[in-house]
Formats: structure tokens, C-alpha cells, sequence
């Protein structure tokens, strides 16, 4: 799981650098477009960073558990991992629309990365130290 996490934490802060370059290179440009839709596609382009270095960290640090705690910790991998490319999705459908749009992707890339994180939490508690 950690080689997953760590591809995934990979490449989505080199999509987060690649969304940077859409906004700088934007027709029309960022500042001309109107506030709601610049920080939808500002904020998203943040979300991208969240979760890629949220697997990064997990890709570098993670320690398979046993029992309980080690289906916890799949679980919350799972939704850690599968958090990018929902924020990725994000960044290019949800500002098109500006406050109008429907954000599912987002809410559902920044729960999943929510609940992976809390997962990861609950399976290391009172463990036994190695």
C-alpha cells in the first residue's frame, strides 16, 4: 500500500503544479474572471496539494497494522487514495458554473480524504509499540 500511496502523492502534486500553469496561462485571464469562479478554480487547485501530500506522507510513513486495526487502515486507504483524482476532477468541472455548481466532487474528495485520515487515526490507536 505504501508504493500506491506514494504514486498517488506523486503525481497529484505534479498535477497540482500542472493546474498551477492552467491557472497562470488561463483565457481570459485568472484576475479578469469573476471572484467566485477564481477562487473555485483556487481553491480546488488547493485541494489537489491536500491530497496529494496527505498520500505522499502516507506513501513514505505507513506501517501495515494486523487484525482490526489493519482493515481500518485499508479502508482509510482506500478513501485517502482514491481522494485526487475526485479533487482533480473537481478543479476542471466545478468553477465553470461558479457558486451555481454542484460541488459533489469536491465534497466527496475532502470527505474521503476526512474520513481515510480519521481511519488511519483509529487504527494506530493503542497499538502496541514496535
Amino acid at each position: 500500500m505504501r508504493a500506491f500511496h506514494l504514486w498517488a502523492g506523486v503525481l497529484a502534486v505534479l498535477v497540482f503544479l500542472i493546474t498551477g500553469q492552467v491557472m497562470r496561462h488561463h483565457q481570459p485571464p485568472m484576475a479578469a474572471l469573476p471572484d467566485d469562479v477564481h477562487l473555485m478554480f483556487r481553491s480546488r487547485h488547493i485541494y489537489i496539494l491536500a491530497g496529494g501530500l496527505v498520500n505522499l506522507i502516507l506513501g513514505i510513513y505507513l506501517h501495515r497494522e494486523d487484525g482490526w486495526r489493519g482493515r481500518v487502515q485499508l479502508l482509510g486507504s482506500a478513501l485517502v487514495f482514491g481522494s485526487p483524482a475526485l479533487l482533480i476532477a473537481a478543479f476542471f468541472l466545478e468553477p465553470k458554473e461558479g457558486l451555481r455548481a454542484d460541488t459533489w466532487s469536491s465534497n466527496l474528495g475532502l470527505y474521503s480524504l476526512y474520513a481515510g485520515s480519521i481511519l488511519h487515526l483509529v487504527s494506530s490507536i493503542a497499538r502496541n509499540p514496535r
